[in-house]
């Protein structure tokens, strides 16, 4: 992925600062977005605070082993559902010492995936032992990198809302 935006830096710096007022710390679990959201966290000034790390789980197999997603919730809903969304953030809240997790599992293109999930289709979850939310996104048949770029925006904003609540 190419350089984040000055937008998405931006966000992913109040994040951290909000995080680190609230002490609290976050992690994220991410297949779409392979990790850019994860690097974009690391590089935020303060990160080493309040970041713990997290996982890339690009394929069916990976949620599975990584971070628990039960296989066949994975054959029933498909891996780009709520359902595994919430399940990716709830297995990694389980292994991670982290506050507040997020999940993002899509189709970022240039293809449908395997299931028929259309390109632009997103699941984000963020989880804590508090509360957890959800947003789907349907952003369409746009480039890679707008999907990617809109996926990791709210997906900041989800962490932001359950950090700060």
């Amino acid at each position: 992925m190419s350089a984040q935006s000055p937008a998405l830096r931006e966000a992913a710096e109040r994040l951290v600062r909000c995080a680190k007022s609230q002490g609290r710390s976050v992690a994220t679990v991410e297949s779409c977005t392979a990790g850019a959201l994860a690097c974009l966290l690391a590089d935020a000034e303060g990160a080493s605070d309040v970041f713990h790390g997290g996982f890339v789980v690009y394929t069916k197999a990976a949620k599975s082993a990584a971070v628990g997603v039960p296989p066949e919730l994975i054959e029933e809903h498909t891996a780009v559902s709520r359902e595994v969304a919430l399940a990716m953030a709830r297995g990694a809240l389980e292994r991670l010492p982290a506050d507040v997790v997020v999940a993002v599992t899509g189709v970022a293109g240039p293809d449908p995936d395997e299931d028929g999930n259309p390109v632009g289709l997103v699941h984000i979850a963020a989880v804590s032992r508090n509360g957890e939310l959800h947003v789907e996104r349907r952003f369409g048949q746009r480039a890679k990198e707008e999907v990617l770029q809109e996926t990791i925006g709210e997906s900041l904003n989800l962490l932001l809302e359950l950090v700060a609540a």
